[in-house]
């Protein structure tokens, strides 16, 4: 017990101290807020900017309706509306500036060519014909300097549609506001009926699941790859041969695992509460405001699972990376055999469309036992349609068991492979030590 928590505490103190481990820290919270914050304002300040149209109106009586339709909604109004809008929706919305073109000389093909010359010398951004025809045929012509701009292309498109739509009510006269009645949509109230009686659910138990899922990917190709690095270091170097006179292969190959799984777990609860921290300040910020922040109700129970299928995911893949390691003789042939490991984490998510249409079928059951995707699976069937105790208790008492297995076999493996250089183990050469071990 001793030589094992010397070779943890070893394996910790070395991760730990590492600069990749320091920058990683630091970066990683930094990393999460640029990913969430950045684009909101990035959109928030290049994104409120004026695009200037005009509207060739061929059927003399629908540029008012398209007018009102575009601006209604752009923000262009008064400058109060538009700081309004941006603390709403965190980003401001785009803006339209609209003027009528009349004909030049009653010809369309002049007028298309004085707009072009506008828009080439940018005094417009962009300009639309409306046809005589366009509320019959629905056909409307866009110019633009950047017809890339699929976002404000697809704003006008539907503003327009509006605009014709309603001129077409009214011209069969057809009272608009009874329709918009009649035409309001039903929102749909998921409740979900457990246990513990009913509770609305719009979603949030699911992605969380993901999440979970996520998680455990990233922190498995991070120190997965982490794990099969000092087993390949030890083999380099040759330490293994001077460990192996003084600690059995089982205790130094668990050893590492956890040492490496405490760094992980180190840096893992750092990022939580920098993350729980910054949700505090976004709650109380959001709550100073007037916003209400719906988070999904989730059991205590639900937690408590959460950690169980992290720790039998995280140590699954880990144990593996350590297999592979054994293995090799440089982390460059780990990673090309390391990726069907990685490869089984995009199985797993795959599987996850057919569980969730049917959590409780033998198939979800099946699948939620294997411990390469009950991480995943399993903690989606508790989300969505939690399975009786029996099947979850089940799959952790697999997820654990072949945690240990894994370790045995790697152990085996491992006190062969360490001593094997600069040739790669094959799969029958790794089937033949374990048997001789």
């Amino acid at each position: 017990m001793n030589k094992l928590l010397a070779v943890i505490r070893r394996e910790y103190i070395a991760g730990v101290r590492t600069r990749s481990f320091l920058i990683s820290t630091l970066l990683g919270p930094v990393l999460m807020i640029g990913i969430s914050v950045l684009p909101v304002l990035i959109m928030s300040k290049l994104g409120s900017g004026t695009t200037r149209i005009a509207v060739v109106d061929q059927t003399g009586r629908m540029y008012d309706r398209v007018r009102d339709h575009v601006t209604r909604d752009s923000g262009e109004a008064t400058a109060t509306n538009r700081n309004e809008n941006t603390a709403r929706n965190g980003v401001a919305r785009a803006r339209f500036q609209l003027e009528q073109a009349d004909l030049v000389n009653n010809s369309i093909d002049e007028t298309k060519r004085d707009l072009n010359r506008r828009v080439r010398k940018e005094e417009l951004d962009a300009y639309i014909v409306l046809p005589q025809d366009v509320l019959e045929n629905g056909k409307v012509e866009y110019y633009a300097r950047n017809t890339s701009d699929v976002f404000a292309a697809e704003r006008m498109r539907n503003r327009i549609t509006s605009a014709v739509i309603e001129q077409r009510m009214s011209d069969a006269q057809i009272d608009q506001g009874r329709l918009a009645q009649l035409q309001r949509r039903v929102e749909l109230d998921a409740i979900k009926v457990g246990g513990e009686g009913e509770q609305r659910d719009a979603g949030g138990s699911f992605w969380l699941a993901y999440a979970v899922g996520g998680l455990i990917y990233v922190m498995v190709l991070l120190y997965g790859n982490a794990v099969l690095a000092a087993v390949v270091e030890e083999k380099t170097t040759r330490v293994s041969e001077v460990l192996f006179s003084s600690i059995r292969p089982l205790p130094l190959l668990v050893g590492k695992i956890l040492g490496v799984s405490l760094v992980a777990l180190t840096q893992f609860l750092i990022w939580v509460l920098v993350s729980v921290l910054l949700g505090l300040y976004g709650a109380g910020a959001m709550a100073a405001s007037g916003g209400e922040l719906s988070l999904p109700r989730i059991a205590p129970e639900i937690y408590i699972y959460i950690i169980l299928f992290f720790l039998v995911g995280y140590f699954v893949y880990s144990t593996c990376y350590a297999l592979v390691g054994s293995m090799v003789t440089t982390s460059q042939e780990g990673t090309g055999m390391a990726m069907p490991i990685t490869f089984m984490f995009v199985i797993a998510f795959i599987l996850t469309t057919p569980v969730i249409r049917n959590p409780n079928s033998t198939f979800s059951l099946l699948m939620s036992i294997i411990p390469f995707f009950s991480p995943i699976i399993m903690l989606l069937r508790i989300m969505t349609e939690t399975p009786p105790f029996w099947q979850i208790a089940l799959s952790l008492l697999i997820g654990f068991a072949s945690v240990v297995g894994l370790m045995w076999l790697a152990a085996r493996v491992y006190r062969t492979g360490m001593l094997m250089y600069g040739k790669r183990a094959t799969i029958p050469e790794v089937m033949r030590w374990v048997r001789q071990s």
